[in-house]
């Protein structure tokens, strides 16, 4: 299964591609941010995103793309752009035939650390163990893409077990 996990914003949306196999093993294949500029008109900046994010999905093929559910805090305009950067992404999974899944921050930090509460840097550590980086990943919207992608990989193989046993249960 092959996972393209998105932080989406519109100065700065992070993304990380990974790999898993039929064993626990996970492997990363490629992760970065796309960046637009602020003095940009909005509609290019939209556009910028959906042209890197559309290379991105055409050169890795993933099976799915996992994204970080909008959390609406107390500033709307920065909740606008997010969600107008996430727009843009989950339109472009639509125009690729690639299925899109959801997660909280919560979920994410859940799955990652055991605690839905963690702190930031716990959840970037978790990330660069599980995934055998040398560093943490920066900036923290890609760490936060890649983490996504972990938890989509996490939630699927639980799911996958439960829906085993589950079947195994029955005559």
């Amino acid at each position: 299964m092959r996972v393209l996990g998105v932080d989406p914003g519109l100065a700065l949306t992070g993304y990380g591609v990974i790999e898993a196999g039929t064993d626990d093993e996970v492997k990363t294949l490629a992760y970065a941010a796309i960046r637009t500029a602020a003095k940009t008109p909005l509609p290019q900046r939209l556009a910028r995103l959906y042209d890197a994010f559309a290379r991105v999905v055409t050169t890795y093929r993933p099976d799915v793309v996992a994204v970080e559910r909008l959390y609406f805090g107390r500033n709307v305009t920065t909740a606008m752009n997010v969600g107008q950067a996430r727009g843009v992404v989950l339109l472009c999974a639509a125009q690729h035939h690639v299925p899109v899944v959801e997660y909280t921050p919560a979920e994410v930090k859940q799955a990652l650390v055991g605690y839905g509460n963690a702190a930031k840097h716990q959840v970037q550590a978790m990330v660069a163990a599980i995934l055998g980086l040398p560093d943490l990943p920066r900036p923290d919207d890609v760490a936060d893409a890649l983490a996504v992608a972990v938890c989509h990989v996490y939630t699927a193989r639980s799911l996958a077990r439960w829906q085993g046993a589950s079947s195994g249960a029955e005559p």
